[in-house]
């Protein structure tokens, strides 16, 4: 099925079929109401494929994308490494993270609010993705 033919329910001609006279257009039938009205009715079945066949591409991706994705939770009290926001001159031989910090609150969606060893808050709360676990 093409997206035209899922569009308008029939196979597009290209322009050079028009000139050319090739199967498809020696074998058209201009009073095939039968055939038409068959096409008609199938034409909900090729939609109902055609979306079953992008909802299993979708879970599919989905599935791709979901095996590269490294889970990360942390809890109230973890010690956690930050990742360095590049502002200005950062140059490429800075360490690419800072800390430690203790998680002190867990929003809904994953988003952590922090505070350094010494008891300063940091203002904004930070996602997991920039967020990785400290070990000692």
């Amino acid at each position: 099925m093409t997206p035209f033919h899922l569009v308008y329910d029939r196979e597009a001609v290209v322009p050079m079929e028009v000139g050319v006279e090739s199967d498809r257009r020696r074998c058209y039938d201009a009073d095939n109401s039968n055939r038409r009205i068959m096409e008609l009715d199938l034409i909900s079945e090729a939609r109902d494929r055609a979306a079953t066949r992008l909802t299993a591409y979708r879970q599919r991706m989905c599935h791709t994308y979901n095996r590269r994705v490294i889970p990360r939770a942390f809890q109230v009290g973890d010690i956690v490494w930050k990742k360095v926001k590049p502002v200005g001159d950062v140059g490429k031989l800075e360490p690419p993270w800072e800390g430690p910090y203790r998680v002190i609150k867990k929003t809904s969606f994953d988003a952590y609010y922090l505070v350094d060893l010494a008891g300063k808050d940091l203002v904004r709360p930070w996602n997991a993705t920039h967020l990785r676990p400290y070990w000692t």
